[in-house]
């Protein structure tokens, strides 16, 4: 039988390292550009639009080229802020206990 008094200091355990690990991705910026570096897109761990750059010489005429490869630096950062966020939660469920017949 396990002891309730341990479960609950495990579990406010785990909300804190949870809320750690959630204001770590609020503070991370991950960058990715596109266009052979014309584009740089900013977000942070949570994939939250933080910024974007065009280079100065970029040509900005073809508007819907620009448009494009605004689109994939801000996909490319999101995607790899959800890998980041994965290994960042994966770390937080290690600490987790496990308890037979919950899953």
């Amino acid at each position: 039988m396990y002891n309730v008094n341990n479960l609950m200091k495990q579990a406010q355990k785990m909300q804190e390292d949870a809320a750690r690990a959630d204001q770590e991705l609020l503070d991370r910026r991950i960058s990715a550009t596109s266009g052979g570096g014309a584009v740089t897109a900013v977000v942070n761990g949570k994939k939250d639009l933080i910024g974007i750059s065009i280079q100065a010489d970029f040509d900005l005429t073809d508007a819907e080229m620009a448009a494009d490869l605004v689109v994939a630096a801000v996909r490319e950062a999101q995607t790899e802020a959800d890998r980041q966020a994965d290994e960042v939660m994966k770390k937080v469920a290690a600490g987790m206990p496990h308890i037979p017949g919950l899953g």
